[in-house]
């Protein structure tokens, strides 16, 4: 593979990457974006970091600023059923034409060796960079990270905070605080902050703040949005995205851009509860934080829950937060070594006197949620052949 690296498709390419480090190493991407930099002039970035509703806040923020006719991209992982859904732009998922024409860029300007030790998250996000190219926008969302994650190696102009709660800790720490020090040690101008279901996390950035200060001698600007009832979103949104939307129309202050609420009436927000069917909602969410607000959007109901969960997911909690609103579960299967033993999820299920069911069936008199992850969901839609369009 290593002699044919230069000569593959971007499919063939990322097949043969690796998705995550064992151990983070931020200077292969910095020599990379070294590069590149001598080649683009980057848009006006805004970095979009936090635990959930980050991809829902990008899109509605991207949405907004293309139907005010500004050139913007959105960039957002992971994808649920093809890979274009990571970069957006102008209103479309990017064409596999411009993605080639990308990846024939990078390949032509990258060493072999940076080519071969990019992880697959770290190449696409330097494809959408590329993309980006004298854009008026780049709306960035963050992985897993922040200080060290892959879309920290551009200067942000702006930041936006989403919820923080525990997720990954093996790569961001154990309690709300390391998390929220790590994701806001990337804001290199100015924070918004939005809605937090934690105290630690508004003491934490004003720590992150001085911080800055000393090392950086960068005097951070941070803005708290308080208000949360403000605006209302239509019928087609869960309750709960209403909080995003208030953290875009802050940022969208902050940018002196009018606020038109009709504009955000046809988001497309794929997977974010999303029903596509009369009694089938779908959602990618997959922590406990996700479960808290998504039990609350079925309060008075119930459901059959379509399930699995990444084994380093807490899916005893999840669980434990959805029970009230579950008839049964329906655990679908995946090949996939980081999902949990089925065992393991059994037993969980049975201590909490849960009822199970093997067979996934949808019945027109039953409503089904199908949550734990974008693999999940994805898993599902391939299973009932669901297309997006």
């Amino acid at each position: 593979m290593q002699a044919n690296l230069k000569k593959t498709t971007l499919s063939e390419f990322l097949e043969y990457k690796t998705l995550y480090y064992d151990k983070i190493d931020f200077t292969i991407v910095e020599s990379s974006w070294q590069i590149l930099s001598k080649k683009i002039n980057l848009p006006f970035v805004i970095h979009i970091v936090g635990t959930n509703g980050k991809g829902s806040t990008g899109r509605f923020l991207a949405h907004y600023l293309h139907k005010k006719k500004f050139k913007v991209l959105h960039y957002s992982s992971p994808h649920i059923m093809k890979f274009n859904e990571r970069i957006w732009i102008n209103g479309n998922d990017v064409s596999d034409e411009n993605l080639e024409l990308a990846h024939k860029f990078l390949q032509e300007i990258f060493s072999l060796e940076l080519l071969s030790k990019l992880t697959y998250f770290e190449y696409t996000t330097l494809l959408a960079f590329y993309l980006s190219k004298d854009f008026d926008y780049l709306v960035l969302e963050a992985g897993l990270g922040g200080e060290f994650d892959a879309t920290n190696v551009v200067e942000n102009n702006l930041s936006l905070i989403t919820t923080i709660g525990l997720d990954h800790q093996s790569f961001l720490g154990d309690t709300i605080k390391q998390i929220a020090t790590t994701k806001m040690r990337s804001v290199d101008t100015k924070m918004l902050i939005g809605y937090q279901v934690f105290d630690d996390v508004i003491k934490t950035a004003y720590e992150v703040k001085e911080q800055i200060l000393k090392e950086r001698n960068r005097n951070i600007e941070i803005i708290e949005v308080k208000e949360f009832d403000k605006y209302e979103l239509n019928n087609n949104f869960a309750s709960y995205l209403k909080r995003n939307l208030h953290l875009v129309i802050e940022c969208l202050n902050e940018l002196r851009i009018p606020i038109d609420l009709k504009l955000f009436d046809d988001v497309p927000l794929f997977g974010r509860c999303q029903k596509i069917l009369p009694n089938v909602t779908i959602d990618v969410g997959h922590n406990p934080l996700a479960a808290s607000v998504i039990v609350k959007e079925f309060e008075g109901k119930k459901i059959n829950l379509i399930y699995n969960s990444y084994k380093d997911k807490d899916y005893e909690e999840v669980l434990k937060i959805l029970k009230p609103i579950i008839n049964k579960i329906i655990i679908i299967e995946l090949d996939d070594k980081r999902i949990v033993d089925k065992n393991n999820l059994l037993n969980i299920i049975k201590q909490l006197n849960i009822m199970n069911d093997d067979t996934i069936k949808i019945e027109e008199d039953q409503e089904y949620l199908v949550f734990g992850s974008f693999l999940v969901v994805e898993k599902f839609l391939s299973l009932i052949g669901f297309d997006e369009k």
